[in-house]
């Protein structure tokens, strides 16, 4: 099956709006019918996206899914950031479309277009398994929490279910050192950002000022703060302040 292709067909609510998203994704369309059935087909390198019209489809409910795998994500990340902010005004990170967040290191990210299907787009040598370690090997159970989290979070697309973790971990008051409570408290202020909850964002915040952390933890934690101050600049909100900020 050397030189055999697989292309996916995927259902959409109208033809001309969802060839508009991928063409500003840089998808060239390759072929468009409208009668008898609306149809067409895309491609962008070596990726093709054949779809097809259906009536009723609800984009809320889609799960149609499609696993592009590419040579890098992280510029390709940029690429459609830009192109989804300079046509909707801002970065569409809830509802339909919407694009997930990137992190430095992470090796993949999701696309969700107009008619509510999802692209995971995954870096060609993303180890086998990676983001389904069991924890078992982290120092602490709040260690283990946030890898949860970030599993559920990058892998899954699943921010309420990672907040979830966080918040049980959070008050239960789960052990683990200070730098890892830090990493905890901006994880769980980056999704409530994500999730709209400028006030749980704020709290969080607050607790994190009152570890006060050393110089030696806030240059360890320049990673985790940057992420947030990203999500609050995409939601129009202020960057974070305090001790754990200054540097």
């Amino acid at each position: 099956m050397r030189n055999d292709v697989s292309i996916p067909m995927l259902p959409c609510v109208e033809l001309e709006p969802t060839l508009a998203f991928y063409e500003r994704l840089g998808f060239e369309v390759t072929y468009r019918q409208r009668r008898p059935n609306p149809y067409a087909a895309t491609r962008r390198g070596g990726a093709q996206l054949h779809f097809f019209g259906v009536r009723g489809l609800e984009p809320s409910r889609a799960f149609s899914t499609c696993l592009v795998i590419v040579d890098e994500v992280e510029s390709l990340h940029a690429t459609f950031s830009d192109a989804l902010r300079a046509a909707h005004g801002r970065l569409p990170l809830r509802g339909v479309p919407r694009i997930t967040r990137m992190r430095p290191g992470q090796s993949r990210f999701s696309v969700v277009d107009p008619s509510g299907n999802t692209l995971i787009f995954v870096r060609r040598d993303e180890r086998q398994g990676a983001g389904d370690e069991d924890g078992r090997a982290r120092a602490s159970p709040l260690g283990e929490a946030l890898a949860l989290a970030r599993r559920l979070r990058d892998f899954r697309n699943d921010d309420a279910a990672a907040a979830q973790v966080l918040d049980a971990a959070l008050k239960k008051d789960a052990p683990g050192t200070r730098l890892e409570r830090a990493r905890v408290l901006l994880a769980r202020a980056e999704l409530a950002v994500a999730l709209g909850d400028g006030a749980r964002a704020r709290v969080l915040q607050e607790a994190l000022d009152g570890l006060q952390l050393g110089a030696p933890e806030r240059e360890a934690l320049g990673e985790d703060l940057r992420a947030l101050e990203r999500s609050q600049g995409e939601a129009g909100g202020m960057a974070p302040r305090g001790r754990a900020s200054r540097g």
